[in-house]
């Protein structure tokens, strides 16, 4: 397996993957791949991964712009992150979330948040923060990670694609 940039010629392949992955998932409302689409037509995906093996994309990540009450700068939603079904249970999800966040450290991100499964995120380094909250969001599915500097503190936005 191949981690790299997405490349414009990805994009069918990236999503039919993340239409594969939340087909069905009980916490999606099947609209995760027009995000993507929606972010990369914005020029608002500042980050996008994809995990390749024998020339197909199997995997996907994607890190885009949130703004933050207190105006703490540089932070970044994590998310969506889709494995082909044929694909998961192999760790490929695990190894995109860390290559992207050592991406995004290294491009000097202050912090990401994803709203997801605590036990699975916690793996990464991210924590529930109180100060931290994404609005009708059930607190405990909301999880932030300082990756320079302090921990931000308000509501959080993502970018309009995550709003239709």
């Amino acid at each position: 397996m191949m981690i790299r940039a997405e490349r414009p010629e990805d994009a069918a392949g990236i999503e039919a993957v993340t239409v594969a992955a939340f087909a069905g998932h009980p916490h999606s409302n099947q609209t995760e791949h027009v995000i993507v689409a929606r972010l990369r037509a914005d020029s608002a995906l500042t980050l996008s991964l994809v995990a390749e093996e024998g020339g197909e994309v199997v995997g996907h990540i994607a890190f885009s712009p949130v703004s933050i009450d207190d105006g703490a700068a540089d932070w970044y939603g994590l998310g969506p992150v889709s494995v082909s079904p044929a694909a998961q249970g192999k760790g490929i999800g695990s190894a995109l979330i860390r290559e992207g966040l050592d991406r995004m450290a290294a491009a000097g991100a202050k912090g990401c948040v994803v709203m997801g499964d605590p036990a699975f995120y916690k793996k990464f380094g991210f924590r529930n923060e109180d100060g931290i909250v994404f609005p009708g969001c059930a607190p405990q599915y909301f999880l932030a990670l300082a990756l320079s500097g302090q921990m931000a503190c308000g509501n959080v936005r993502y970018h309009e694609a995550f709003y239709g």
